[in-house]
This record gives structure tokens, sequence and C-alpha cells, in this order.
């Protein structure tokens, strides 16, 4: 038994790195729990284990009686004496017993405690050492995939990343590496579950943490983010260093940088961008390539619609309205886009609307004078209520045309 405990307690302490005191501790209450619970019930005992050779003792705790009605836990005054001289009544004794006869029954369940015990050792030590990473990029080993999760192995521990934190179309062998972020520590009735992911935008900000140095330190930061794992992320940034363009930062020189992080996010496009406090200027630098030709506001919705040429239409929106979506969310206004339509005025409406509006004419009378050539009060010069007679009106009606003209 000794040296099974102390093989226990060598093995925790190396491979799992659990201290033997605590291990100890464990073991300990676990067989007096278990011996309680068999031949032993009823009694209070109490266990010691030798940390250097695993050696157990074990006594039974007596209180001393006059009268002695229950021999587990009670010992007559007299026979107190033999354990301890001068014994007297309300003392209590240690009586030290044969470990074996604690019972193979309360050994076996004893070990299956120590079993659980460790179990929860190692979730503690689990969530110790990654509390701390949550938010960090963390390197692992696919080990296999279950149902739709990946199960990764992280070296001290093993991550799952759930299908909804997958990229689309990204498919991992076992024994492939791969990056993810360490999303956060879930505490389940199974212990602490370590979620990771890498369709997160999380993912994709800590990249750019790790390979764009002005980020990491402060002078470039990203002002708004938006991202459709496999496909495109846009980014807008500022920096608080005028001699430091934020947008060549993250691109770095011919475009290290972010190729670096494409290659890692497997082609995904980035799109970076300035960011601009005012939602137009914003918008415009967002839809790029495409060229808004109208965009109206409604501050109130937090909506905003845009209109752009028949040719922009389809960059604006984007593959399955992508692109629209990502600048609806880096912007965090609702985006309608519509095409720019021209509206071609009708001259011959306004030149007899300009007629009307001039010199008052009735509308059919004005419509008349323009269907005739007269389109502008400048067309009236030379004029006379002879002229219009000549045009089809009637005396009356020519008189009165002239003296509106000439205000007679």
């Amino acid at each position: 038994m000794s040296s099974e405990i102390l093989t226990v307690l060598e093995y925790m302490e190396k491979e799992k790195g659990i201290p033997r005191a605590d291990m100890i501790s464990a073991v300990v209450n676990a067989i007096k729990t278990a011996a309680l619970k068999g031949v032993n019930s009823g009694q209070e005992l109490k266990i010691e284990i030798n940390p250097k050779n695993g050696q157990m003792k074990a006594w039974s705790l007596l209180k001393v009686v006059d009268s002695s009605s229950d021999p587990k836990t009670q010992i007559h005054v007299e026979k107190a004496q033999v354990f301890k001289p001068g014994a007297v009544v309300g003392d209590v004794i240690e009586k030290e017993i044969d470990p074996s006869y604690l019972g193979r029954i309360a050994a076996q369940t004893a070990r299956q405690a120590i079993m659980q015990k460790l179990r929860q050792f190692e979730k503690e030590r689990i969530y110790d050492d990654f509390k701390d990473s949550v938010g960090d990029i963390v390197s692992g080993t696919v080990r296999r995939r279950e149902r739709n999760d990946l199960f990764i192995d992280l070296g001290k521990a093993e991550a799952v990343m759930p299908g909804k934190e997958q990229v689309p179309g990204e498919e991992y062998a076992p024994g492939e590496r791969i990056r993810c972020i360490l999303l956060e520590i879930e505490n389940s009735s199974r212990g602490p579950e370590i979620i990771l992911s890498r369709a997160s935008s999380k993912f994709v900000r800590r990249l750019f943490e790790l390979e764009v140095t002005e980020i990491a330190d402060g002078t470039v930061k990203i002002e708004a983010f938006a991202r459709e794992p496999g496909y495109r992320t846009k980014i807008a940034v500022t920096s608080t260093d005028p001699k430091v363009d934020p947008v060549g930062a993250c691109v770095g020189a011919r475009g290290a940088r972010v190729k670096s992080i494409v290659r890692e996010l497997g082609g995904e496009k980035i799109d970076i961008i300035p960011y601009h406090a005012d939602t137009k200027e914003m918008l415009i630098e967002a839809l790029k390539p495409a060229v808004p030709r109208e965009i109206i506001l409604d501050e109130k919705n937090k909506r905003v619609l845009v209109r752009v040429v028949n040719d922009d239409l389809a960059v604006a929106i984007g593959r399955k309205g992508q692109n629209a979506r990502l600048t609806s969310r880096l912007l965090g206004w609702r985006l309608d886009i519509e095409e720019f339509r021209v509206t071609v005025a009708d001259p011959r409406a306004q030149a007899i609307s300009l007629l009307v509006t001039t010199y008052a004419f009735e509308p059919a009378i004005a419509e008349r004078l323009v269907a005739n050539g007269i389109n502008s009060p400048a067309a009236f010069e030379g004029v006379e209520a002879t002229d219009l007679a000549d045009l089809g009106f009637t005396a009356e009606e020519a008189q009165g045309v002239i003296a509106k003209v000439t205000g007679s």
C-alpha cells in the first residue's frame, strides 16, 4: 500500500505539478471518508501518510468513559490506561490500528475518491494555467473532430474549437499545427473548458497587434472593426502621431505586414481605411472604389441611404451583400444602397413654368406660347398683339398677354 501511495505521489508531483502536501491531504481525507462508510462507520479516525516513503498509519480516536456503551467510539477508563497512563474520564486517546483493518471496500472507495480528487486538482491547475491567457493567440495540435467540434492539444490541456468559431472552408487534419485565439474558459460540470476561435474578430485584431508594432505601442489605434470570417475584414485606423500614417503602418513595407496576416487567415481579404468621425466621410472611405453620388442620413434611426451609379452598384453591395454588411457594421448604421438615377428635366415644362411664374399667365396660355416658340421672357421682345393673333390667339387673349408682359 505504501509503495502504491508513494508512486502516486511522485507521479502527480512530477507529471501533473500537484504539490505532494496537497496530494497527501486529499488521500487522507478520501481514505478517512471511505473507511467510515464501511465496517468502521461511526468511528472517528486519524490517518497520517509519510511524504518520504508513503507509509500510512491509522488511529481510532476513543473517548474515555467510566461505562462504555459503544466500543467504536468509547473506551473504559481502565482499558485506557494501557494506551495512555493516567488517562481520566473525558480524555480522548489514540488507539493505533492496522491500516488493512480499514477494509478492502474502503480501499476501493478511497481509490475512486482519490482519482476524483486528482481530476479536480487537474481542473484547477488548467484554469490557473490558462486564465491569464484569455485573449491571447495560442498554438496547438489538432487531435480529432467530434461532430462539428475540433479538439486541439495545447500541451498542458486539451481545448475545443466549436463549429461556430471555425472559419468556413478551413479544414484541419489530425496532427496539424494550428493557431487560434483563446476566446474564453467556461466552467462546466466537467470542469474548465478552454474555448478557441479562428472566426472571432478578436483573432484578427490580435494578429494586427502582434504584427504591427505601432498598434502594440498605442501609436496606431483600431477604431472600428468588421469581419466575415473566411471572406473579408474591414478595419478603420487612426494615429496619435501626425508623422505616422496609420494605414501605411498596418500595410507595412511592400505590404509585408498585412500579407503575413492574410496568409495566416488563408487568403481572407483585408481592407484597411483611415477612420473619420464624420459618418459621410467614413462611408465614402469604406465603399471605395465605389463612389457615392448621393448620401442621405437619418440621424434619429441611425440609417443611411447611399445612391451609386449602376457601374458601382455591384462593387458597393459586394458578393452576396458582403461589402454592404461589413460597411454597415463598421459604421454602426443600417445601410441601404440604391442605384443613382439622373433626372433629366423637361425643357418644355420648365419653359411653361417660367412663364407662369414670371407673368402669372394661365398654364394653358403659357403652354400655347411655348408651343409657338415663345418660351422665355426674352422671346417677347418685339412681339405685338397682332403677332399673337396670327398665332391663333383671340384679340382679347393677345391683348391680355401683351398687357402682362409690358405691365400696362
